[in-house]
């Protein structure tokens, strides 16, 4: 099987996904075989724009495009790396060429799986505005707790530009952990899910006394799953 990945969304995590397939696929392979990966890198500022502007046809088309290349490349299924474009998910998922892997569906398996049942979900404004994460939370009887507005945009603030760009600043790094702590406890959560898959690059395991859901790690471990399954 040949992974599609639709990247650029941003470069920085894009990187952590091909080398984490690449690192997971061979852990996994009993002859250190390599996986096949192609990936279409799309333009961000292209996507952002549909975002920002809320035209959700036209950032479907964006991607069902993107897909389409990554089909035509001789990719069995794809992989969105990033979680904002997921916003999208449910309407190109009906069009979609291949199948396509929810980020959104493997963080919630993974969250059934560690059994908690109250989150807090850090991402970028779009994601933490839009009801896409809890839709499916909700629908498996997990609760999932966004920030307030004016914290949704400091953590907004702090990913673009600096971290979207993979660029973590130490007085940055320190405002976020000390935002995930204060609603953290506010809240009574049991984890905190990483909705970007930028914040992974800022925010590691070590750094907090409560659980974290790296959302981009467990999207890839989804995808070396599917690679290693017998066709």
């Amino acid at each position: 099987m040949k992974i599609g990945i639709i990247g650029g969304i941003g470069p920085a995590s894009t990187l952590d996904y091909y080398t984490g397939i690449i690192d997971g696929f061979r852990r996994s392979s009993p002859n250190g075989q390599y996986p096949e990966i192609v990936i279409d890198s799309v333009n961000m500022s292209d996507m952002l724009a549909l975002v920002e502007q809320g035209d959700e046809d036209k950032l479907a088309e964006f991607l069902l495009s993107s897909i389409k290349n990554l089909e035509n490349a001789g990719a069995s299924f794809a992989a969105i790396a990033s979680n904002t474009p997921h916003i999208v998910f449910d309407r190109i998922n009906k069009s979609t060429p291949i199948p396509l892997l929810s980020i959104v569906e493997e963080t919630c398996k993974e969250t059934k799986k560690q059994g908690y049942s109250r989150l807090v979900l850090f991402g970028t404004a779009f994601t933490m505005k839009r009801s896409f994460y809890a839709d499916v939370m909700r629908k498996n009887g997990i609760e999932l707790i966004v920030p307030n507005m004016d914290e949704q945009e400091t953590i907004h603030g702090i990913i673009f530009p600096n971290l979207e760009d993979g660029i973590v600043l130490p007085e940055q790094k320190e405002k976020m952990l000390k935002l995930a702590n204060e609603i953290m406890i506010r809240e009574n959560a049991q984890a905190l899910i990483l909705g970007c898959t930028e914040l992974p690059l800022m925010v590691k395991p070590d750094d907090l006394d409560y659980p974290i859901l790296d959302t981009a790690q467990i999207h890839i471990n989804a995808i070396v799953d599917m690679l290693s399954s017998p066709v």
